[in-house]
Parts: structure tokens; C-alpha cells; sequence
């Protein structure tokens, strides 16, 4: 484990896109599949210019606390630095909020959720 790239995030969506990450974070990503038990996943409309530009998709994932562990949310964890964690701050709209969830892994990460 580096301490350059301490912070784990999850995705389940946009943040999987090559054009986003290149755009957010500079470079590509390598992630390993992984889930978030307790979790539901639908669909919020984007209307902020820039993050339409970024990842070219008016409708984007989001997922909503079901507290039921049948439920999953199946996606990415990536390893990033604090400063690209920032980055993805930037990037996510309102309707999201960034929380620590325990992934199906046992790994603690970020992951941004319906706000």
C-alpha cells in the first residue's frame, strides 16, 4: 500500500468512464470490481454544463441506502490520492453526497450517494 494513493474510492458509474477520469484525475485508473451491500441504484437527470461535457451522458447512476443486505451495487474501487479525491468532489453535482461505506470486500472506501 502506497501513501501516495491512501484513499479508496468506489464507483458505480460515471467515475468509471476513461474521459472522466482522464479529466478529473490526469491519468487512467486501475480498479478491482467490487460491491456495496445495503445499497439501490437508479437514475438522476444532470443538468450542470461541465459535468455533461465530461462524461457525455445526461442521465447518471445513483444509489440510495436500502439498509437491506440483499441489495447490491455492483462497480469499481479505485486507490487515489487525497488531491484526487478533491477532484472527484469537484466533479460530482449536488444530488450526491460523499460517504464511507464498508464494501463487500471488508475494504472501507468513499463513495458519493443520493444527497
Amino acid at each position: 500500500m502506497s501513501n501516495e494513493r491512501d484513499v479508496l474510492l468506489f464507483s458505480y458509474g460515471t467515475l468509471q468512464l476513461d474521459t472522466v477520469q482522464l479529466k478529473s484525475f490526469g491519468r487512467l485508473l486501475d480498479g478491482a470490481d467490487d460491491a456495496i451491500p445495503g445499497y439501490h441504484r437508479t437514475m438522476v437527470e444532470i443538468t450542470d454544463p461541465d459535468v455533461l461535457r465530461t462524461s457525455g451522458e445526461r442521465f447518471h447512476p445513483i444509489v440510495s441506502h436500502t439498509g437491506n443486505p440483499t441489495d447490491e451495487v455492483a462497480g469499481k474501487v479505485f486507490r487515489i490520492t487525497a488531491d484526487e479525491l478533491a477532484a472527484a468532489d469537484r466533479y460530482e453535482v449536488s444530488d450526491y453526497k460523499r460517504v464511507s461505506v464498508r464494501l463487500k470486500s471488508g475494504h472501507e472506501a468513499w463513495v458519493y450517494i443520493q444527497a
